[in-house]
Parts: C-alpha cells; sequence; structure tokens
C-alpha cells in the first residue's frame, strides 16, 4: 500500500475503556502501603479474627472465650509484625502468646481490688515500656503486650475466669503463629543488614576509584569517576542511616547477630563521613604516591568486600574475610614500619628549625590517614565476623547463649542498655514514666466513675500516647474525632440491620480488613474510625445493645485522652527540641571525657613503669557507649514529634554524626596503643604536649556540651598553635632519630596527636549547626529539609 492510500484510509475510532477498579485499588495501596505489610496483617486478622470469635461464641458457647480470642486475634497479627527469618518469627510470636498469658493472669487476679488495680497497670506498663528499649522485638510487641493486661485488669472478673480468658487468647496465639507461617508469609526482611552491605560496597569502590586517582595524579577522567563514587558512597550511607531512624525504637534485637549488625552503622557513617571525606579534602594527588598507603587502601577495599559478602550469606565460612583482614593487617604493620624507619631521613633531614613541624607532619599525615581508615575498616571487619559467627552457631549454642569470641553476652548487653537509660535525661525513661502514670490513672479513673466500658478509657489512653504532651492533644482529638464517625457509621449500620447478626457476621470480617489497612495506608483518624465499627459489630454479636455501644466509646476515649494528656504534661513539658538539646550535650561531655581517658591511657603506656599496671578507660567508653544510645532515641523522638521542627534536621543530623566521630576517635587512639607492638619508652615531654593538647580540646567540647544543653554560648572553633605543633615534634626528636620500638613509640605519638587534630578540626563543621540549634533559627533555605532525614 502506498503512503497515499494510507492516508485515505479512515481513522480508527478511539475505544473508551471504562477505568479498571482492581487495578486502581492495587495501584493506590502500592503507594500506600509499600511492600504490602498493613495489608497483610489485614487479611490475616480479616480471616482470624471472625473464626476465633465464631469457635468462641458458636461451638465452644462461651462468651469471654470469644472476647480474649477476638481481641487476642487483633492484638497478635494486626499490632505486631516480627522482622526476620520465619523460624525467628515464628519463636517470637510463640513467646508473645505465653508472655499475653501471663500478663492475663496478672490482670484478672488484680482486678479484683481498685488499688491493686491501680498499683498492678502503673509496675506492668512502666515494665513493658520500658523494657523495649532492650530489644526491637520487644518494642514491637509492646501495644500487644499491654493490651493482654488492659483487658483483664479492666473487666473485673474472679480467678475462676482465668483458665476461659487464658484458653481464648491461647487459640488466637496458636492462629496466629499457623497464620505468619502459612498465610501470605511475609520475606525475610532485615533492611538494615541489607542497606548495609549495599554501603560496605560503595565505600570499597570509592576506595578502588580514589587509588586510582592518586595513581593517576588528578587526571580528568580519574576525577570525574572519583566524585561519581564519592556520591555513591555518600548516598549509599545516608540511605542506611534513614532506614536506621525510620523506627521510633532503636531496630536491634537481642541476638548476637542482630547486634552486631547494627554496630555497622556508626562504623560505616564514620568511615564515609569523618575519615574518607577528611582524607578526600586532602588533595592526595598533589603528592607523590606513596606504595604502602596504596596497598593499605586496596587491602582494606577487599575486606569491605568480603563484608558484604559475608552480611549476604552469614552462613558461608568466614575464610574469605579473616584472610583479607589478615592481608590488611600486614599491610598496616608494612606502612607502619616504613614511617618508623624512613621519618627521620625523609622529614628531618636538612631541615631548618622552623620547617621541622611541618615537615614531620607532613610526612606522617597520609600513614595516619592509612591507619586511620585500616582501624575503622578492622572494625567493620570484626562485627561482621561475629554476626556470621553468631549465624553459624547450633541449636544448643543458641539455647545456652554461647556468644561468639570478644561480644558479651545476653544479660551483659540487657543491663548495658537497661542502666543506659536509668537517668533523669533519658527521653524512654521519660516515656516510661508517663505511659505508666496515663494507664494507671485511666485504669483508677474507670474504676472510680464505674463507666459502662471502663476497658476503652485505659485503650483510649494507650492510643493516643506520643512523645510529647503537644503531640498527645493532636492525637486525642483526632482519636476522638476518628471514634465520632466511626459511631456515626457503624450506629447507622447497626441500627438498619437491628437484631440481624447474620448480616453482622457477613461485615465483621470486611470492616476488620478495612481498620487493618487504614491507620497505615490513610490515617491515624480513619483507623480509629474503623476499629470502632469493628466493636460496634463485635459487641452486638456477642451482646446486642445497637448504637449506644459506640456513643458510650466517644465518652471514654474522651476520658483516657484527657488522661494522657495530663501525664504528657506533668512528665514532658519541655519537648523533645529542649530534649535533643540537653541529650546533645550530654553525650560530647561523656565522649570528650571518653578521649581524654583514651589519650591519657596512651601517654600513660610512654611511661615504662606505669605502664603495665595502666588499665583501658572501660567505664569511660561505657558511659560514652549510653550517652550516644540515649541520643539515638532522643533524636528518633524529635523526629517522630509532630510538632514544628525549630532546628534544621540537617544541623541536627550533623551534631548527632560529631558525637560519634567524637566516639569512634576515642576508640582508635585506644586500639592505637592497646596493640601488642606498643611498647612503653618514656617520653615525658611527649606525654605532656599531649595532655595538654587532649586538655585544650576537651575544654572546648565541654563549653560547647554546656551550651547546647542550657542555651549557651558556642566557643569559636580552635586554631592549631604552631608552637604547640613545634613542641610535640622536639618532645619526640630523640626518638625519631632512633630505631626500634623507640622509634615507634614516638610515630605512635604524633599519630595520637593527629587524632586529636581531627576531633578539633571537627569543631569548625559543628559550630554554625550548634549556633542554629541553640538560636532555634530556622534559615528559610533550609526549611525544606524539614520534611525528612537530612542527609549526612
Amino acid at each position: 500500500m502506498t503512503a497515499i492510500d494510507q492516508t485515505q484510509q479512515p481513522a480508527t475510532p478511539s475505544v473508551h475503556r471504562p477505568p479498571n477498579p482492581v487495578r486502581f485499588v492495587h495501584a493506590w495501596l502500592r503507594r500506600h502501603d509499600p511492600g504490602y505489610g498493613a495489608l497483610r496483617r489485614a487479611v490475616r486478622t480479616a480471616l482470624i479474627m471472625p473464626a476465633m470469635l465464631a469457635l468462641g461464641f458458636k461451638v465452644i458457647d462461651n462468651p469471654l472465650v470469644a472476647l480474649f480470642g477476638a481481641f487476642g486475634s487483633f492484638a497478635m497479627l494486626l499490632l505486631v509484625d516480627f522482622t526476620g527469618p520465619i523460624q525467628d518469627r515464628i519463636r517470637s510470636q510463640a513467646l508473645l502468646g505465653v508472655a499475653c498469658a501471663a500478663l492475663i493472669s496478672l490482670g484478672t487476679l488484680a482486678s479484683q481490688t481498685t488499688w491493686i488495680s491501680f498499683v498492678g497497670m502503673a509496675i506492668v506498663a512502666f515494665v513493658v515500656l520500658f523494657s523495649a528499649v532492650v530489644s526491637s522485638v520487644i518494642a514491637s510487641a509492646t501495644t500487644s503486650l499491654l493490651l493482654a493486661f488492659i483487658l483483664p485488669v479492666s473487666l473485673a472478673g474472679p480467678a475462676s475466669q482465668i483458665p476461659d480468658r487464658i484458653a481464648g487468647w491461647g487459640m488466637a496465639a496458636g492462629a496466629s503463629v499457623i497464620a505468619i507461617a502459612i498465610l501470605w508469609p511475609a520475606a525475610t526482611r532485615d533492611p538494615i543488614r541489607v542497606k548495609a552491605i549495599a554501603g560496605c560496597r560503595a565505600i570499597a569502590e570509592r576506595l578502588r576509584h580514589e587509588i586510582a586517582f592518586i595513581v593517576a595524579r588528578g587526571a580528568a577522567e580519574a576525577v570525574s569517576d572519583y566524585r561519581a563514587a564519592i556520591d555513591a558512597a555518600d548516598d549509599a550511607v545516608s540511605d542506611l542511616y534513614r532506614t536506621f531512624l525510620q523506627t521510633p525504637y532503636r531496630p536491634t534485637g537481642l541476638t548476637t547477630s542482630d547486634r552486631a549488625v547494627v554496630r555497622l552503622v556508626d562504623d560505616l557513617r564514620w568511615c564515609n563521613t569523618i575519615v574518607l571525606r577528611a582524607q578526600a579534602a586532602a588533595h592526595p594527588h598533589l603528592h607523590t604516591p606513596n606504595p604502602r598507603v596504596v596497598a593499605v587502601k586496596q587491602a582494606a577495599s577487599e575486606v569491605l568486600d568480603r563484608c558484604a559478602e559475608l552480611l549476604a550469606s552469614p552462613r558461608d565460612p568466614s575464610g574469605p574475610l579473616d584472610e583479607a583482614a589478615a592481608s590488611l593487617h600486614e599491610e598496616l604493620d608494612r606502612l607502619e614500619a616504613q614511617a618508623t624507619r624512613e621519618l627521620p631521613a625523609d622529614a628531618c633531614e636538612g631541615c631548618a628549625v622552623d620547617a621541622m613541624p611541618e615537615r614531620v607532619v607532613s610526612a606522617l599525615d597520609p600513614s595516619f590517614r592509612a591507619q586511620e581508615l585500616s582501624f575503622v575498616v578492622l572494625q567493620i571487619a570484626a562485627n561482621t565476623g561475629v554476626q556470621a559467627a553468631a549465624a553459624s552457631r547450633g541449636w544448643v549454642a543458641r539455647v545456652l547463649g554461647r556468644q561468639p569470641k570478644g561480644f558479651t553476652g545476653l544479660l551483659s548487653s540487657v543491663g548495658e542498655r537497661a542502666r543506659a537509660h536509668l537517668e533523669p535525661s533519658s527521653i524512654w525513661l521519660h516515656n516510661s514514666l508517663r505511659g505508666a502514670a496515663a494507664l494507671s490513672l485511666a485504669v483508677l479513673v474507670a474504676d472510680l466513675s464505674n463507666v459502662q466500658h471502663g476497658f476503652w478509657v485505659a485503650f483510649g489512653a494507650l492510643s493516643v500516647l506520643r512523645s510529647n504532651a503537644l503531640a498527645t492533644g493532636q492525637n486525642t482529638l483526632r482519636a476522638v474525632l476518628g471514634t465520632t464517625a466511626g459511631f456515626v457509621i457503624g450506629g447507622a449500620l447497626v441500627y438498619a440491620i437491628g437484631t440481624n447478626t447474620t448480616v453482622l457476621w457477613i461485615l465483621l470480617p470486611f470492616v476488620v480488613l478495612f481498620a487493618g489497612i487504614a491507620p497505615a495506608a490513610i490515617s491515624f483518624t480513619a483507623g480509629q474510625a474503623a476499629f470502632t465499627m469493628v466493636l460496634l459489630i463485635l459487641f452486638n454479636i456477642i451482646a446486642p445493645a445497637g448504637w449506644k455501644i459506640g456513643l458510650v466509646r466517644v465518652e471514654d476515649i474522651v476520658i483516657g485522652g484527657a488522661v494522657s494528656l495530663v501525664a504528657g504534661l506533668l512528665f514532658w513539658p519541655h519537648g523533645a527540641g529542649r530534649s535533643l538539646g540537653r541529650a546533645l550535650g550530654r553525650a560530647y561531655e561523656d565522649c570528650v571525657a571518653y578521649l581524654a581517658a583514651a589519650v591519657e591511657f596512651g601517654v600513660g603506656r610512654c611511661d615504662p613503669i606505669a605502664a603495665t599496671a595502666t588499665e583501658p578507660p572501660r567505664q569511660a567508653a561505657l558511659a560514652a557507649a549510653a550517652a550516644s544510645r540515649r541520643l539515638d532515641d532522643t533524636f528518633r523522638s524529635y523526629l517522630a514529634d509532630r510538632g514544628v521542627k525549630q532546628v534544621p534536621l540537617v544541623d541536627a543530623t550533623r551534631l548527632v554524626t560529631g558525637v560519634t566521630g567524637l566516639r569512634l576517635a576515642a576508640d582508635a587512639v585506644l586500639e592505637l596503643w592497646q596493640s601488642d607492638s606498643a611498647q612503653a619508652a618514656e617520653r615525658g615531654a611527649a606525654r605532656r604536649e599531649l595532655l595538654a593538647y587532649s586538655a585544650s580540646v576537651s575544654d572546648w567540647y565541654r563549653r560547647l556540651a554546656t551550651g547546647l544543653a542550657h542555651d549557651g554560648e558556642v566557643p569559636e572553633p580552635q586554631e592549631r598553635e604552631r608552637e604547640a605543633a613545634q613542641r610535640l615534634v622536639d618532645a619526640v626528636a630523640r626518638d625519631l632519630q632512633g630505631d626500634g620500638h623507640g622509634t615507634a613509640t614516638g610515630v605512635r605519638v604524633v599519630w595520637t596527636g593527629d587524632h586529636i587534630d581531627a576531633v578539633r578540626r571537627l569543631e569548625q563543621t559543628l559550630v554554625d549547626s550548634a549556633r542554629v540549634a541553640i538560636t532555634h533559627q530556622v534559615p528559610a533555605e533550609s526549611k525544606s529539609e524539614d520534611a525528612a532525614v537530612a542527609p549526612l
């Protein structure tokens, strides 16, 4: 057919196709419920909850069994969703059922007397809420555990009802275990591990491009590739940190493997954000490449690649990682030997006296940068090896709690985490006290006021508890609005249906399905409305009472919300912003104290008499780790706060990152002097100079901590005095002219000074952010950053 013929053909009329509702719903769910987590929980609950209700009400013919079976299904399928391998999820689900049975027994016994129920609710709520700090598994099950006590303590009954109550909940627990295993089982979800793998690979690639950049001496193509690798590493580590902060609790369980993987977050951030960024700023292409430095970086990239492989397949043999780490150790030893052997001739021979400090520091700087990088990469390798060893343990070793070498046991870890938050400044302690006060007061008010459904007063308080008093008030209003909407819609349905329970049975699974999806995919208010409809239908099936049940629940939610608001005002009067400043101040104070103690330990190794008696500063290290953990939780609360962010997140994140750098720099100094090759040698002058420099930097950070905690002034960043550098070099001049271990000690003295200097240079990046945090002034160009976690 010719082109002319084609133009003469009549146009094909367009066919109007009506929109496909299935595709529309699927697209909507994919946008609002990524991964279909809420839909999965809702489907399971919509199937199991009516089944448990029917089993208890129609088959067993026991309304109490039916009630607890229905609420047990709701609590164990809709309010909790464990992550990890399916074996771990089944184990956690079963243990949750056992714990809930114990709480039901305690709640039933406590329900007999008003003051016992009040005290019991306070104790149980505090223990459950505070225990969540030690494990993300407990944290994710907190609401289910509290519900298992609130329901029986609010529905007073004799001890003879305990078997029926546990039977109902036990049916739901057994069904929930089966449901998570066979009803749309979720794939293994471990987002921290996945992002850590990507971070390891991205930093390894960055190191390889840096090597090419150094060797090529700044060639255009190498520069382009190097910059692209830097951007990719920044994106990967920022993505890891955002994922780490997405949950309102620290995403780490009590298992050794989980704890080891979460440790990688700080290590990878420090490596990419502080260590490698400082090296990039040094313009390595301007210097003659040092083959030993290049070899160390190449070995470090190999270690990171092996870490990524072992993280992806933790049950594989760890031999390749061990070999790569051993190779890095060897390259680092060669580098140190070269620095020790060549420094006097290359850096000092023929130097003028006034040029000596710069020549010494310049000659040792590449080796120091490589040593700093090696330390953090070996830290990453050690934690990766621990998680692999933990994952490879047999069943007996897991049950007996046998830990991989060099890792703290379960009880020790629990104790450290709990003690870290037994501080007046801990936001987790505040929230636990406030939650305990709100729930116990709600139970007391419900009992003394003789409301018809006292359970909903306590549950209303539980529903609206949030991080501060302002958010509590907002959620109280939203809860009441949602409940009212649910009452209007559900009440109209119940009024129209009347006593036809068959229709209610048919409606129940569909309403449960919507109630499960609504909070995550629509809003908290929609979830409250849907849940109110579920309750109207549920209670009208068990004990028909019509639309008045919804009206009663509106009243009860108002009472519970008011109790939560009062508790919020009592225990959290300042909001998350003020708390973040105090947590930052305490973290900087404790971490710089740890750095000073690590330097003191190092210089103690320079004294042949005191070296054997010098002990590593373990208590200072634990205090710094505890302060960092409290800061982490406070920062999460700040991110979750629905109020206006007075401090831009880019500044808040930079200050939090500074704490990490300070603490891990202290770790590096400690590791430097704990190595076997660190031998004692008398260097009194060098000790005095290092202690003086450490004291000067520590004093600056303490003043910064005071300013952050009390809205004070931020000190100006320090400039390193040329005279101080001269004095340090003079102090080790005799050592630099010798050989053997004495010279190695001199190199460590200079490297320790470099670690302190790296912390001093960090001051410049913190000053502006600290001033913004203190003055609460948000620059116009930063307002858009308040919507998400700022990049590192």
